[in-house]
């Protein structure tokens, strides 16, 4: 039986966002905990996203070509093209402009924030610094699975 694609944080699906992790704390990327992925997959992506925003659906990170061997990635990753502790994965640009992860920062209410993860079959062909729709646009039939991690933060 094929087990289906895991993530995992600091904090439980469904629960609160460590301020640590958000603009009213450090401001880091939270550690994320990644099982079951598919054997066949070459790499992973992430993309961190509020729906909840006042203007439509906000993103808060993307980061991509991550070797799928990888089971965790680390807490704090640095607001850069490349990611040297993940050989060779790439950021985009977040829509604050930004490459990285920048965190929750609602301007008012609970905003639900989506960690979303996807096992891909191949290295994607796209430089650092792209943002969400050139991205979801590579992923296109390459996802071979999906997990989404939701966490809740206010102010």
């Amino acid at each position: 039986m094929k087990k289906d694609l895991v993530i995992k944080s600091a904090f439980e699906d469904g629960g609160y966002i460590p301020e640590e992790y958000t603009a009213d704390g450090r401001d880091i990327s939270p550690p994320l905990i990644i099982e079951n992925v598919p054997k066949e997959a070459e790499t992973l992506a992430v993309i961190v996203d509020d729906p909840d925003a006042p203007n439509g659906t906000f993103t808060h990170w993307l980061i991509w070509n991550i070797p799928a061997d990888i089971s965790e990635i680390p807490k704090n990753i640095a607001k850069k093209e490349k990611v040297k502790e993940l050989v060779g994965a790439l950021q985009g640009k977040n829509d604050f402009n930004k490459l990285g992860y920048l965190g929750p920062a609602p301007p008012s209410g609970v905003h639900t924030y989506r960690f979303y993860l996807y096992a891909l079959d191949d290295q994607l062909d796209l430089k650092a610094g792209a943002d969400k729709e050139t991205l979801l646009k590579a992923m296109e039939g390459h996802v071979l699975q999906k997990a989404v991690l939701k966490g809740e933060y206010t102010r």
